[in-house]
């Protein structure tokens, strides 16, 4: 019969632990093929090769190659971006104003489109996508939202799910269609038009010289 001592020690650990280096590695070629290949162009041996690893090793780590899309554009774009910084104009720029950066040079419109027609018929890609990527940036925008109508810049009736529609809807429309750039001032543009709908009669008074 085994001493107690010995029934009390944890299970060795089983397999090899993650190598962060490598995650590393194949998270940026994922973002150069992206690049350069767009999103149907966009394979797991062409990241592998260019990642200094064997495509299983990629495969071990990520499910499938949109699964490795996903988790690409959030860390290139960041889950929940919008700040606190006590003005409630500039968090939702700062907050929208990431999609720019990220998508700005024709990233987004090579890439969205077809991965959004992707989440129809994959349940868990779906599910990733929304979960770590899509809803996490609302729920921060809504926040930001929420904090504009606690300290007054915003009407307390304001409906919040028709502001973070309205807040993204230009962005993304943009990066799904292709018909305008997604420029640098869009964000400001989108809030400050946004605001003005919204805004009570305080905020409009201390920011009417900005626009």
């Amino acid at each position: 019969m085994p001493s107690p001592e010995n029934t009390s020690r944890p299970a060795p650990a089983r397999g090899r632990p993650r190598d962060p280096r490598i995650d590393a590695a194949v998270q940026t070629a994922a973002l150069e093929v992206l690049e350069e290949r767009g999103y149907a162009g966009f394979t797991l041996d062409e990241v592998a090769h260019r990642a200094g690893t064997s495509t299983p090793a990629v495969r071990r780590r990520w499910r499938s190659r949109q699964h490795l899309v996903v988790d690409t554009l959030l860390d290139r774009i960041g889950p929940a971006p919008t700040p606190d910084t006590g003005c409630t104009h500039c968090d939702l720029i700062a907050g929208i104003g990431t999609l720019s950066p990220a998508f700005g040079a024709g990233l987004g419109r090579r890439v969205l489109p077809a991965l959004v027609a992707d989440l129809a018929d994959d349940p868990e890609l779906e599910s990733a996508f929304f979960g770590r990527l899509f809803h996490p940036r609302r729920a921060s925008t809504a926040e930001a939202l929420r904090r504009g109508v606690e300290r007054g810049d915003i009407v307390p009736d304001a409906d919040v799910d028709l502001l973070l529609d309205m807040l993204g809807a230009t962005a993304y429309y943009r990066l799904l269609f292709g018909h305008l750039p997604v420029t640098p001032s869009l964000a400001e543009d989108v809030v400050h038009v946004v605001m003005a709908g919204v805004a009570t009669d305080s905020w409009r008074s201390r920011h009417a010289h900005e626009r």
